[in-house]
């Protein structure tokens, strides 16, 4: 490795680690990647992968069409569709009438989706209780606060 080369390196670690929201990603990973790994030790659970749990929060309980699931991801409506064939083929999602175009689908949770999702829940609150024992209840109740009021802000926009 050259000089330039290491000294971009070390410019670049050292801006990382200044980086509240860089290590927010790295922790956000992290405990999403313990949660898909909590889920696939349960017998009868769907084979899930971080790309189909990061189409959940954009599914409306009534259910979302494909494109504006495309639009919500920032995706191609190619991608999102293989996305619902995995989990459809699960048995996590469905594609139902749209009431309000009989010609247009919309993609929704089955029971057995609405059910994982409330499992998947319960883990991330198991996650939250075993990070709380890390950095004390009064910091992970801080760290809700300050998550809840970025988020607030943020939905403003």
């Amino acid at each position: 490795m050259d000089r330039d080369e290491a000294r971009y390196r070390t410019q670049l670690e050292d801006a990382k680690r200044a980086s509240t929201i860089q290590l927010l990603f790295r922790t956000a990973r992290m405990l999403d990647e313990e949660a898909l790994r909590r889920v696939a030790t349960k017998p009868g659970r769907p084979k899930l992968r971080r790309s189909h749990t990061s189409l959940f929060p954009h599914i409306d309980l009534e259910g979302t069409r494909v494109s504006e699931l495309a639009e919500r991801l920032g995706v191609s409506k190619q991608a999102v569709s293989q996305l619902v064939d995995d989990l459809e083929q699960q048995g996590v999602l469905e594609r139902v009438v749209d009431p309000e175009d009989a010609r247009a689908r919309r993609v929704r949770f089955t029971a057995r989706g609405r059910a994982g999702l409330l499992d998947g829940l319960a883990i991330l609150k198991e996650l939250e209780a075993e990070c709380a024992k890390v950095i004390g209840a009064s910091q992970m109740e801080d760290l809700h606060r300050a998550l809840s009021a970025l988020d607030a802000h943020l939905r403003e926009k």
